[in-house]
C-alpha cells in the first residue's frame, strides 16, 4: 500500500481536459501528499504553469488536450528532466517512437495503477 507521504513536498502536473476523467486520479495524488498542478486544460496552460512552477517533480499527460497532441510539452518535461506518464484513449501506434518507452494507461485506467506508475517514474528520493 502507499504511504499517504509518498509525494510529499512535490509537484505533480495532471494535463488532461475531461476535468471527470481525472477527479479520482487528482485525489489520490492529494491523499498520497502531492501538490497536484490541474487539472491542466490545455498545452498553453500547461507551458504557462511549467514555466511559474519550475520545480514540478512529475506529470500525467493525456495525449491528445484540447484537441492539441501533447508531445511539445512532453518534449519540453524531458528537456527539463521531468519524468512523465501518458493517459490516453489512444492505441500504441498514435505516440511517436521516441516515447515508445514511456508508460502509458488506457482510459479509463485505475487511479491506483496511475498513482503507482508515477511514483515509480518519479522515485522515492
Amino acid at each position: 500500500m502507499q504511504d499517504e507521504n509518498s509525494f510529499a513536498g512535490r509537484r505533480i502536473m495532471v494535463v488532461e481536459d475531461d476535468y471527470l476523467v481525472v477527479t479520482d486520479l487528482i485525489e489520490r495524488l492529494q491523499a498520497m501528499g502531492a501538490d497536484v498542478i490541474g487539472p491542466v486544460p490545455n498545452l498553453e496552460k500547461a507551458f504557462e504553469r511549467l514555466d511559474r512552477l519550475p520545480d514540478i517533480a512529475g506529470a500525467v499527460l493525456d495525449l491528445n488536450v484540447a484537441g492539441q497532441m501533447v508531445f511539445p510539452l512532453a518534449d519540453e518535461l524531458r528537456r527539463r528532466s521531468v519524468p512523465f506518464i501518458f493517459s490516453t484513449g489512444y492505441d500504441d501506434d498514435s505516440i511517436p517512437a521516441q516515447y515508445a518507452q514511456v508508460l502509458r494507461f488506457a482510459k479509463p485506467a485505475s487511479e491506483r495503477q496511475i498513482a503507482s506508475a508515477l511514483l515509480d517514474v518519479v522515485g522515492h528520493a
